[in-house]
């Protein structure tokens, strides 16, 4: 992974300028009579996200016109580096309020995932002057990249253990403290739903515990499924089925994101993260459909299928999430196919208990460009998660309303009065677009870091 916003370079950098199409004509009056004759002939009308490269003297790039519109987003900025030669550039005309937009679209549009080949390219680098705004930038590329690479890399090298190892390792960067409940010690200190979902692999289940901040600050807890790969258990899925399966992890890589982001910016916040990391495998001693689990918090769940695992295993860290009563308790799970019929793969879906929590989510998701879709929790189904012989089914009694019932199952382990906010997400791209390539994603990271910075700054 190569970090493509610089601070300072020994190298000379080529200016970029952003061109509005809006007063391009009395931009061009204003340029030589060559670089108009050159723009003419090019045909470079700033249309947003076009380029044009003018020549120096000598023949070498000299500057590059880069199309915006008057309100360019994030995603119109992130055409800029994509097809661009290797080398340093930096911006030159861009106001304040776009620069930092312009710096993260940067970063994140030349990301590669490269741990198992040499990079395709060596991709165009930026310069990026010392500010709050190229921190954020950085902050927000960094937690990223993190999230994209831990949901590319497959489950051979990304399983319970590997996940575990990750947290660790961003633990020990920012001298946070980490705790990792493994394998039968699961029994002991009492998760047995994590134990019953991954003892069927040879790479054992266990809770991964990462504190963070002062023990006087607001306590935020988030909470991340961390299925690294998902088989369906004996409720074996089809081949196309298990063939992304590597991304069902992809909650426990974003809430690993927004805790990176967290720590880097010293939020004054009291974190908690709990990632209870299983593979979903078939063995002989895989749970099966009809068995009924005991949970952290003794309500019994029935099993109507071993492939609604990830709702299981978050029982029990929402249960401990809730044992702190903290301020507030969000959870990032690749929870159901139904949340993603309803809104598509680019939106997730916010299912939340508070509607001020959940408005604060929205409003800081539209500002960074990280939106996601309120969802009801319509109490009027809780009948379809009722278990015959147990507290509670894994699966609704119907296939109507999945991502509603599954949240309203995850709802009965977060203790009443504490906010909580449930996002079930796709985090994977199924196709390439600037800033957002084919692959593992980042989702609802800035809306939900946004909103804790701005309740907490």
């Amino acid at each position: 992974m190569v970090d493509t916003l610089i601070e300072t370079t020994t190298e000379s950098s080529i200016p970029v300028f952003p061109v509005r199409q809006s007063t391009f004509d009395d931009w061009l009056k204003l340029e030589s009579q060559t670089v108009q004759r050159w723009i003419s002939s090019t045909g470079f009308d700033a249309k947003p996200g076009s380029r044009a490269m003018l020549a120096g003297a000598d023949g070498a790039v000299e500057r590059i016109l880069f199309g915006v519109n008057d309100a360019p987003t994030l995603w119109d900025w992130a055409a800029l580096p994509v097809g661009l030669p290797s080398g340093v550039y930096r911006l030159d005309g861009v106001d304040a309020d776009h620069a930092e937009t312009a710096m993260l679209a940067w970063g994140l549009a030349t990301y590669q995932f490269d741990r198992y080949r040499e990079p395709q390219m060596v991709p165009p680098r930026l310069i990026c002057p010392e500010g709050e705004a190229s921190a954020s930038a950085r902050r927000t590329v960094q937690a990223t990249y993190l999230a994209r690479d831990l949901i590319n890399t497959p489950a051979n090298d990304m399983g319970p253990d590997a996940l575990a190892e990750a947290a660790r390792i961003l633990a020990e960067l920012h001298d946070a403290d980490i705790s990792v409940i493994v394998g039968d010690d699961l029994l002991v200190e009492n998760y047995p739903a994590i134990h019953a979902v991954g003892r069927a692999n040879d790479r054992d289940p266990r809770l991964i515990d990462i504190r963070w901040g002062n023990n006087e600050a607001p306590k935020v807890t988030l909470v991340g499924k961390g299925v690294c790969f998902d088989s369906g258990g004996l409720d074996l899925k089809p081949a196309s089925g298990m063939e992304l399966m590597k991304k069902d992890m992809g909650g426990a890589a974003q809430v690993l994101a927004v805790a990176s982001m967290i720590m880097e910016a010293n939020l004054p916040v009291r974190l908690r993260v709990l990632i209870p990391a299983v593979e979903n495998s078939v063995s002989a001693n895989a749970m099966r459909p009809g068995d009924v689990l005991t949970t952290r918090k003794g309500l019994s769940i029935e099993i109507g299928n071993t492939d609604a695992e990830g709702r299981v295993v978050l029982a029990d860290a929402l249960a401990e999430a809730s044992s702190e009563s903290p301020d507030l308790i969000i959870d990032f799970a690749t929870l159901t196919g139904a949340a993603r019929i309803a809104l598509g793969t680019d939106l997730p879906a916010l299912f939340a208990n508070d509607d001020r929590l959940a408005a604060d989510i929205l409003d800081s998701g539209l500002m960074a460009d990280d939106p996601l879709w309120r969802m009801p929790l319509f109490a009027g189904y809780s009948g379809q998660i009722r278990g015959k012989v147990a507290d509670v089914s894994n699966t609704g009694s119907t296939r109507y309303g999945g991502a509603i019932t599954a949240s309203l199952f995850l709802e009965k382990f977060v203790e009443p009065g504490i906010p909580w906010a449930h996002v079930d997400l796709m985090a994977w791209n199924l196709s390439a677009r600037p800033g957002r390539p084919e692959g593992g994603e980042a989702m609802g990271i800035r809306a939900i870091f946004n909103m804790l910075a701005r309740r907490y700054p």
